[in-house]
């Protein structure tokens, strides 16, 4: 089969690869129909977090299952899936708590040793506990990029949400405009918050942000950001703000934005990042997040994807062909692209 792979930073190539078959009595073979680029991958692709040489890559997927073993009892050959961006066997403690992004036998795709959703095929383990089924003919051309979005980004911006504790009637305020944030806008709206105010810079984003449910959009960075949050809360402060980005100055932002006793939602991936404290203390600050355990949100965030109440597929506004998907790298990485489709046959 044909996947990409890590070469090196700034390059990412196409090769050859043995097609993934079952090891495991709870596999299943999944022929992969739509991947897409992901920023937490622009961090190795930059050079600033390691990736051996030649390594697999891409965790986000929609696929059709080809194969199951002989333990699978819930899927079945033709079946329609979505693949979370971590595997979990269902039943370890971390599983059974609703972590199964921390399952003692996970793993994510793109991992040594394991097949990456940038590819034509994966072997999925325990896939009952794993992959999510959509019903028979639901999975429609137009439908497939807002299912590709709850195999990570939409899943991620809603933990954000909900770790922040959002509610209804709050006011949001939601640092970083990628794909992520957007999500982010579009999980705040959904719960209910009365006002979510985008922190963004390109019309284009802003204009997504607004149609996700922003009823603000505010432009600066940093200080200004916190100062433009400042005057539309009458020098409250958001109730709730959500960190998209994973750098020290949107933390440094989302703090300073949020009213005392507010609370702080974050699933940037970090990078330079420390957290004061003493502040957080002084304020009142409730801060949770990270890596957001999209397994367990998946089924509610798919029946809205079903029913046509969110679309969060609109974050993909560039497509490529696996063979190009170096291009789709190069989009992100240059801010020409929110989020990179990648359709395969």
């Amino acid at each position: 089969m044909r996947a990409a792979v890590f070469e090196a930073p700034g390059s990412i190539v196409v090769v050859d690869r043995p097609d993934p078959v079952l090891v495991d009595p709870g596999d299943a073979v999944v022929r992969v129909t739509a991947t897409c680029v992901c920023g937490s991958d622009l961090w190795y692709y930059r050079g600033q977090s390691p990736r051996a040489h030649g390594q697999t890559i891409g965790h986000e997927l929609v696929g059709v299952v080809e194969e199951v073993g002989a333990d699978v009892r819930t899927l079945r050959p033709g079946t329609t899936v979505v693949a979370p961006f971590r595997w979990n066997d269902g039943d370890c403690p971390h599983c059974r708590w609703g972590a199964p992004v921390a399952c003692l036998r996970g793993g994510i795709w793109g991992q040594p040793g394991a097949d990456g959703a940038q590819g034509e095929a994966v072997r999925v383990p325990f896939a009952d506990a794993t992959l999510v089924a959509v019903p028979d003919g639901a999975a429609t051309p137009a439908l497939v990029p807002s299912l590709l979005a709850l195999s990570d980004v939409m899943g991620t911006g809603h933990h954000a949400a909900v770790a922040a504790g959002v509610r209804p009637g709050s006011t949001v305020v939601v640092v970083g405009d990628g794909a992520v944030g957007l999500c982010a806008v579009l999980a705040a709206h959904r719960l209910g918050a009365e006002r979510v105010v985008a922190c963004s810079r390109r019309p284009d984003r802003q204009a997504l942000a607004r149609r996700f449910g922003a009823s603000d959009v505010v432009a600066g960075r940093g200080d200004d950001a916190v100062a433009e949050v400042l005057d539309l809360t009458g020098g409250v402060g958001a109730d709730h703000v959500l960190e998209c980005v994973g750098t020290a100055e949107s933390m440094r932002t989302a703090l300073a934005a949020v009213r005392p006793y507010g609370g702080v939602g974050y699933v940037g991936l970090p990078h330079g990042v420390e957290l004061p404290v003493g502040t957080l203390f002084g304020r009142g600050l409730t801060v949770g997040g990270g890596i957001a355990p999209a397994r367990r949100y998946l089924p509610e965030l798919l029946a809205d994807v079903l029913a046509g109440t969110i679309e969060p597929g609109l974050v993909f506004d560039h497509r490529v062909g696996l063979e190009q998907i170096a291009d789709g790298y190069r989009a992100m990485d240059g801010r020409q692209a929110v989020k990179s489709l990648c359709l395969l046959g």
